[in-house]
């Protein structure tokens, strides 16, 4: 696992049965839905794509993002675009070993946690880790503010 590369301390969760919603992930994990970190990829242009990292359930702002990304169009990535760019399935998505490089932004909200949940690449099973451990094993990120 890349973390375990980066020599980045973590747990690795184990669901037994399958998650079906943010709410049940937190509640299996002994967690609040503000410490699931969700990772979206959006397409900023036929091969340029950014990763963004947000903390809960809430709807970041299109407006704020395409400002941000300075583009006055973006999209959520495909199904097929997440795999290809990730190496990864939509709902197990994680910021780390990612096939392609791209830009990572972090919402500020993720940070607001002291231990957060983000996807392991695999169904059913997550990484448990410190926000401050994320935030050194992603290094140079931008924390950005998207929710208005």
């Amino acid at each position: 696992m890349a973390l375990e590369k980066l020599n980045i301390p973590h747990q690795i969760f184990q669901h037994i049965t399958p998650v079906d919603s943010l709410e049940k992930a937190a509640s299996d994990r002994g967690q609040r839905p503000s410490q699931i970190v969700r990772t979206i990829l959006f397409r900023l242009s036929e091969d340029e794509f950014a990763l963004v990292l947000v903390a809960g359930p809430g709807q970041i702002s299109w407006k704020l993002l395409r400002k941000i990304l300075g583009k006055s169009r973006i999209t959520m990535a495909t199904p097929e675009e997440v795999l290809d760019v990730t190496g990864y399935r939509i709902g197990t998505v994680g910021p780390f070993g990612l096939l392609k490089p791209v830009r990572v932004m972090v919402e500020a909200g993720v940070l607001k946690e002291d231990e957060l949940s983000i996807g392991s690449g695999m169904r059913d099973t997550a990484v448990i880790i410190k926000s401050t451990d994320l935030m050194m094993g992603l290094g140079n990120v931008e924390v950005v503010e998207l929710f208005e």
